[in-house]
């Protein structure tokens, strides 16, 4: 009998001592190594990761109320660095998208993934919260889709569409996050078809359109006055 309260007792203590080692402060009340938090009422985890003086550091990982031991992101923090890498996932561990983050504004390129597969969907460049850069979307297949310029999160300057075998579709030409200057749509085997211009998202000027190759018709789109 006494040897089985010594086995409970030391049993009970590994538990306590396991039990110790999460959510710790230091002595200056901040939060200091592993640290493994759940969601109200529930077992399931929310989060686990470690801190070092009150600041994240090293791999944290995120979880939904209902995502089981997958985590749904991993954020990874690194000491002097104020960006943070950030991975998210579906609730089957596939990879969503995988970028860097300052705070809670993404910055620099990110990337996301078609569903179900490791193939590149889009890529994005974003600086100080904001799409700045190239954004470029692609087909299961690899090929380039649409690419759009950005700039402070506007577009700007040209923006193309291609077929799922690469022939230009579509030009468009943004100032200022709106249709301003010329624009040409071409057919399956790259003929144009359609050109012409926009001012602030709307047709202007004449236009003009080909059927095999050749001129067959022009309209006249009037630029419309404010009253």
């Amino acid at each position: 009998m006494r040897i089985n309260l010594m086995i409970f007792m030391l049993f009970a203590g590994t538990i306590y001592s396991i039990a110790q080692e999460y959510n710790q402060y230091n002595e200056n009340g901040k939060r200091h190594g592993n640290w493994k938090k759940t969601y109200k009422n529930s077992s399931q985890i929310r989060y686990e990761g470690t801190f070092e003086n009150g600041k994240e550091i090293g791999e944290f990982k995120f979880y939904k109320p209902k995502s089981g031991n997958q985590p749904t992101a991993i954020k990874i923090f690194k000491k002097n660095i104020d960006s943070i890498s950030v991975t998210y996932f579906t609730q089957k561990g596939e990879v969503i998208s995988k970028g860097k983050m300052i705070g809670k504004e993404r910055e620099g390129k990110w990337i996301y993934y078609h569903k179900g597969s490791k193939q590149i969907m889009m890529t994005e460049d974003y600086k100080n919260g904001h799409l700045d850069g190239l954004q470029k979307t692609y087909f299961i297949n690899g090929k380039l889709t649409e690419e759009v310029n950005y700039t402070d999160g506007k577009r700007e300057g040209i923006k193309r569409i291609y077929s799922d075998k690469g022939v230009l579709l579509k030009e468009f030409t943004y100032k200022n996050d709106k249709l301003n200057g010329k624009t040409i749509y071409y057919n399956s085997i790259g003929e144009m078809t359609i050109e012409g211009i926009y001012r602030n998202d709307k047709k202007h000027g004449i236009w003009n359109y080909y059927k095999d190759g050749k001129l067959s018709e022009q309209k006249l789109f009037p630029l419309k006055r404010k009253r």
